[in-house]
């Protein structure tokens, strides 16, 4: 049996060239504020790949996305032990885009701080007298780079979107662009509306989109999982004040409740963010996690 080993390890995701096509598996590594922690998550990597696969097949009709297969039976031999089982997902190859599409429906988070600030969030002038989890009166779409391991993403305008896609394909920037901006939108859109109904509020989240051998801009990466998104639950929901949550927003007030963590979590905030990620895929998806 041939042995594979990672073309790429990200933060949470491991990419395997598998020739004409990439086989993406996400580990259950956790990151918090751009660093990997000493846990990982079980079970986390199969919940994030699974989610990912009902938001592909939920939004393919709007936008193409890189997704070919999760049956195990279309990878090599390699990828069908129980190591891989559940969190692999078979992928079309891309050139991927270096921007991170953020989308902001509610206010919270560095949004929320920085509107205090000055009355602005990425530089978008947002009305007076908004509460901490206000709905916005319009998403907003505040892009940034896409850092490497350990440094930090970095919010830019629209514009400077533009002429760092511009400097890559020259002619193509503003295209690109606005491809992006508009498919971000639209895409969180949709699946905001859907979310509510299932009684979870998507306050905000990113995707990342390449080029296909056509040129064409495709969907990659993850999808409106609790590693990309802030989720909400509609019940209870109240602005003016920090909202629990279903995502690793959890992880990240442990930590900076925790300054001598270590990059360490007890045993009860792992369990407890498991429990969280499971909730979170039965209520959207309509089924219970299984792992098989």
């Amino acid at each position: 049996m041939q042995e594979y080993h990672p073309v790429k390890e990200g933060k949470v995701r491991e990419v395997y060239d598998n020739g004409e096509s990439l086989i993406l598996v996400a580990t259950d590594r956790i990151s918090a504020f751009d660093a990997i922690l000493k846990n990982e998550i079980p079970k986390k990597g199969a919940i994030l790949t699974q989610m990912s696969k009902f938001w592909f097949d939920f939004t393919k009709e709007l936008i193409p996305n890189h997704m070919l297969s999760m049956d195990a039976a279309d990878m090599p031999e390699f990828f069908h032990s129980e190591r891989f089982c559940g969190r692999s997902m078979l992928c079309k190859k891309l050139e991927m885009l270096p921007i991170e599409c953020i989308v902001r429906g509610y206010i919270t988070g560095s949004g929320w701080a920085s509107y205090q600030e000055n009355g602005t969030v990425c530089g978008i002038k947002l009305p007076e007298g908004l509460l901490e989890s206000d709905k916005l009166p319009e998403p907003i779409y505040t892009p940034s780079t896409k850092a490497e391991i350990g440094l930090h993403d970095e919010n830019i305008s629209y514009e400077r979107s533009v002429e760092i896609l511009e400097k890559l394909y020259p002619g193509k920037g503003a295209e690109y662009a606005a491809q992006l901006r508009d498919a971000t939108l639209a895409i969180y859109k949709k699946c905001a509306e859907y979310a509510l109904t299932k009684g979870i509020i998507i306050a905000d989240t990113k995707f990342e989109f390449g080029l296909d051998e056509k040129g064409q801009v495709v969907l990659g990466d993850e999808m409106l999982t609790p590693d990309s998104s802030r989720f909400w639950p509609l019940a209870g929901y109240q602005p003016g004040q920090a909202q629990p949550s279903f995502d690793k927003q959890f992880v990240r007030d442990w930590l900076k409740e925790n300054p001598d963590h270590d990059l360490k979590l007890p045993d009860e905030v792992v369990t407890k963010t498991v429990d969280k990620y499971k909730e979170a895929f039965a209520l959207l998806t309509g089924t219970p996690f299984s792992n098989q």
